[in-house]
């Protein structure tokens, strides 16, 4: 994914993982990764729900996220689980993914006002299909995207 926030939200959680390696309590250790990973993976999400109302949503949630995992970095750096040097190069990168975070929700509110978002994929009659079969007996029919040397079998009784 080209999207820059992202490209940082996974840079986050990368660091929050390094972060907290040596940390032998599970929990702590689960909660504070799993709040950095799933600000990426809302932002991806939000992105492929293709639909602008959905996207935003999905974007608000990985911004409750972020804010998540800094309450737990901080947690971590105050029962000095995390060193100073390490905190504040998480702080730092907290605040970029933030602002970026912000910035894209702020774009994308100004486009719904506008209406200047396309809810849906292309039409396929207008445009070439992203995918298409390497069989091109019958263009009509919608292309598989994935093809398959095996066909579907029977369902088992």
């Amino acid at each position: 994914m080209k999207l820059e926030v992202w490209q940082r939200a996974m840079d986050l959680f990368e660091m929050a993982f390094r972060l907290v390696a040596a940390v032998s309590d599970f929990k702590l250790k689960s909660q504070f990764t799993d709040a950095a990973q799933s600000v990426s993976a809302n932002i991806s999400e939000g992105y492929g729900r293709r639909s602008l109302p959905e996207y935003l949503q999905f974007l608000y949630t990985a911004k409750g996220s972020l804010a998540e995992a800094f309450t737990r970095g901080c947690g971590l750096w105050r029962i000095h689980l995390m060193a100073d040097n390490d905190f504040e190069a998480f702080d730092r990168l907290h605040y970029e993914v933030e602002n970026k975070l912000l910035h894209l929700i702020s774009s994308l509110e100004s486009k719904r006002d506008t209406n200047q978002w396309q809810d849906s994929l292309p039409n396929p009659s207008k445009n070439p299909p992203i995918h298409s079969s390497k069989s091109k007996s019958d263009p009509s029919k919608n292309p598989s995207i994935h093809s398959s040397k095996h066909p579907p079998q029977p369902a088992r009784p």
